[in-house]
């Protein structure tokens, strides 16, 4: 499914996010740069920016996510835009109405940007399809397919404490299958240059198209984790999964949860990171997720920056025509 036209103008910029693939190194880099001038904000006095003032961005939520809403609504009230959360459980949704019809009504409203998260995948482009002209889409998530904004606050972390990219080995750990963050993930890694993407779990929590996506696939935890600068745990999406590829959390554990041991195998300095909610005694120990090398904290400050500086891409590169 690629977006190149889709989410961006003529000009080459971002009129919508929708997924990393279709976008260059240089759309990724301008993100990140950008993402770098937001995240000084919270250290000021003063922490707004009146880059968005007028514009109107709608949170547009079919499916939960208290951290992934939260951080848009405050990144968007940071750059001094109004907000609209929508209900879509009480919504007329549930009353039979349309999503095209709700579009339309929210329209109507003058929203400048919706952010978008469903459960089905390709929700999100068939929104940016239908949209106004003067109206752009951000992917928040949408089924398996792609979570663009968490993987660029996982790629901001990566470069905030390792720098250059070139030379990173990074494993990502768990529910490969399942997770719409492990793409983006790796398309992002791959797009800003690592060395290696390595993708570690159980067969049956492992895409049978993984080996196209440009990773080595490991199953065994411990090989995997030999030498690796940076690795990502990943939640097991037990609601997306069909038939008992599992057979229990413990043994899961046992095989490929994360404990300090098992983490000596990467490097000294390697960090560990998580796209959360994490569970503790399944995915990772606790000593591991509160430990020193953990940035998952981090991850959820630099998801404002991040989010702020696409936001503010989207919007300023439609310039005044809304």
């Amino acid at each position: 499914m690629r977006g190149d036209n889709l989410q961006l103008n003529e000009a080459g910029e971002l009129r919508h996010f929708l997924s990393i693939e279709g976008l260059g190194r240089e759309h990724l880099e301008r993100i990140l740069d950008i993402a770098e001038s937001f995240a000084v904000l919270p250290g000021r006095q003063v922490k707004k920016v009146p880059l968005l003032r007028g514009r109107i961005v709608t949170n547009l939520f079919f499916e939960n996510s208290t951290r992934t809403r939260t951080t848009f609504e405050l990144a968007a009230k940071l750059l001094s835009a109004d907000v609209i959360n929508f209900n879509v459980s009480v919504s007329a949704t549930s009353k039979g109405e349309t999503l095209l019809d709700t579009l339309r009504n929210l329209e109507a409203m003058h929203s400048d940007l919706f952010v978008v998260r469903h459960a089905h995948s390709g929700a999100a482009h068939f929104i940016a399809r239908h949209v106004a002209p003067g109206v752009s889409v951000i992917n928040a998530g949408d089924g398996w397919h792609a979570h663009p904004t968490q993987a660029m606050l996982d790629m901001f972390t990566i470069r905030r404490h390792k720098g250059d990219f070139a030379p990173l080995r990074v494993a990502i750990v768990g529910d490969i299958q399942h997770s719409r963050v492990a793409r983006s993930q790796i398309m992002a890694l791959n797009t800003l240059g690592v060395t290696e993407v390595r993708i570690i779990g159980p067969c049956t929590l492992i895409p049978a198209e993984a080996r196209s996506l440009g990773v080595h696939v490991y199953h065994d935890l411990d090989a995997g984790l030999e030498d690796v600068d940076v690795v990502i745990m990943l939640r097991l999406q037990r609601e997306r999964m069909e038939g008992a590829l599992l057979p229990s959390a413990h043994e899961y554990f046992q095989r490929y949860g994360l404990t300090e041991k098992r983490l000596e195998r990467a490097k000294p300095d390697a960090i560990v990171m998580h796209p959360g909610p994490i569970n503790r005694g399944v995915e990772m120990a606790s000593e591991v997720a509160d430990g020193p090398r953990s940035v998952i904290l981090q991850q959820v400050s630099y998801g404002i920056a991040v989010r702020m500086a696409v936001m503010s891409m989207i919007l300023g590169a439609r310039g005044g025509e809304a």
